[in-house]
């Protein structure tokens, strides 16, 4: 016992200062973006050359590129439909300094469970905090969760993340966090919409954002502001909805027929900051699949929990019952019981979405649907969040098609009633 007491003591304080002389770094907290950008424009590649054919110069480019991420791949590929749910861990590692191993000894800053369903069409992508509180597997002990990847690399952070949340991960992409703002810019950037006035600046951390409310195409380094800003109380949870918020620009991004003729540069650039061990045939069942998934019914959610501080180290604590709540309908995509109780909706709308919250409410009360919590408040993204399992995908795919105004809403899962405590789902109505 006085051992496993003496490891957490010597982490928290090999925590403590590294946070202290890294805190001009930090941009880890943006790596959702290119992790799963990174997975949706390897798809984007082969299904391009799915297209044209393999023999093409600009195919042979591509495939080259591919190739770099996992150069234990087939020589061919076809173009196959995956057969089953997969579960792809996405691992996003902090910076070691200029000259040091991209992936050896970092820290995971963010990790992502992408549950992919074939049969479905559909894609969840469940955000694991990096402060949550678990036992890594082996002799390390109770430690925070981005400490797994540090101490024992990828495959303790598979096998922590198994044992923690009692699933089985299939594969796993791991991205060094450098190369995202090289990555938004190849791109050409990536429209954003800031939900309130970001102004922060410290000198010290070489830090400076100035982004205002509305739609804007961000580059690089706006980007890495954005995913920094911490200004809303929420600490990282709020960073989380951000980087979520941001994944869904992306992919919309992706979308872009303007997209494909960057795909070598945005793969040259992967090729130096992605690992996995997805060969290029994987790749293909996976670009057969994600062709025929909406992009936009992509279901986000977070491993709901508390924050808790021991000494100068914050913890998030995982809720037993409600994790378990999120993994049964993301992972394993339990069906809830039939019932003939009709859902009640919450609204939320942001100070100048008055109007466009009480036709909403006008419309559920119309087609028979309780009401019974509306407010206004300081909002983040238009998002449908769903509290109750009996908020399904295909209800919510419903809403939107019977509701014009919520038709663009982000798909949120969240047992917790953060808004409205008696809905069993809530809309927020903000400006984007």
């Amino acid at each position: 016992m006085n051992e496993l007491r003496d490891k957490d003591e010597q982490y928290n304080e090999l925590l403590y200062k590294h946070k202290k002389s890294h805190s001009k770094g930090g941009f880890g907290k943006t790596i959702i973006g290119l992790i799963l950008t990174a997975l949706i424009v390897c798809i984007a590649g082969i299904a391009y050359i799915a297209t044209i054919g393999s023999d093409s110069k600009y195919s042979k480019i591509i495939m080259s590129y591919l190739k770099d991420l996992n150069p234990k791949t087939q020589k061919g590929f076809s173009i196959p439909v995956l057969q089953h749910k997969q579960n792809i861990l996405i691992v996003g590692v902090d910076s070691n300094g200029q000259n040091a191993d991209k992936f050896k000894g970092t820290r995971s800053d963010t990790m992502i469970l992408v549950n992919i369903d074939p049969g479905r069409h559909s894609i969840n992508a469940i955000s694991i905090p990096r402060d949550s509180k678990v036992y890594l597997a082996g002799d390390f002990g109770v430690q925070k969760i981005n400490a797994a990847h540090a101490l024992g690399g990828i495959d303790l952070t598979i096998k922590t993340v198994e044992d923690t949340l009692g699933v089985k991960i299939d594969k796993y992409i791991l991205v060094n966090n450098e190369g995202v703002k090289k990555l938004v810019d190849a791109l050409g950037g990536v429209p954003v919409y800031i939900e309130k006035n970001m102004y922060y600046n410290d000198n010290t951390a070489g830090l400076h954002i100035n982004l205002t409310k509305g739609l804007h195409v961000l580059n690089g380094d706006q980007v890495e502001g954005y995913l920094r800003f911490r200004k809303d109380g929420l600490g990282d949870i709020g960073r989380t909805s951000r980087q979520q918020w941001f994944v869904k620009a992306v992919l919309e991004k992706l979308q872009s027929p303007s997209v494909i003729s960057k795909i070598p540069e945005v793969l040259n650039i992967a090729s130096s900051y992605v690992k996995t061990n997805l060969s290029l045939y994987e790749m293909s069942h996976l670009a057969a699949t994600l062709r025929n998934i909406d992009m936009s019914d992509v279901e986000f959610a977070t491993l709901p929990g508390a924050p808790s501080k021991k000494g100068y180290i914050s913890y998030w604590i995982l809720d037993p019952e409600k994790t378990q709540e999120v993994i049964d309908r993301m992972v394993y995509r339990d069906k809830p019981s039939a019932t003939d109780k009709k859902l009640v909706a919450g609204i939320m709308y942001a100070f100048d979405k008055e109007d466009e919250a009480m036709r909403i409410k006008d419309e559920l009360e119309s087609s028979g649907y309780e009401v019974n919590c509306v407010g206004r408040a300081h909002l983040p993204h238009s998002q449908i969040i769903g509290h109750n399992a009996a908020v399904t995908s295909d209800f919510v795919g419903w809403l939107k098609k019977q509701i014009p105004e919520v038709k663009s809403s982000q798909f949120v899962y969240d047992p917790v009633r953060m808004y409205c405590v008696h809905s069993d789902f809530t809309i927020i109505v903000s400006g984007s």
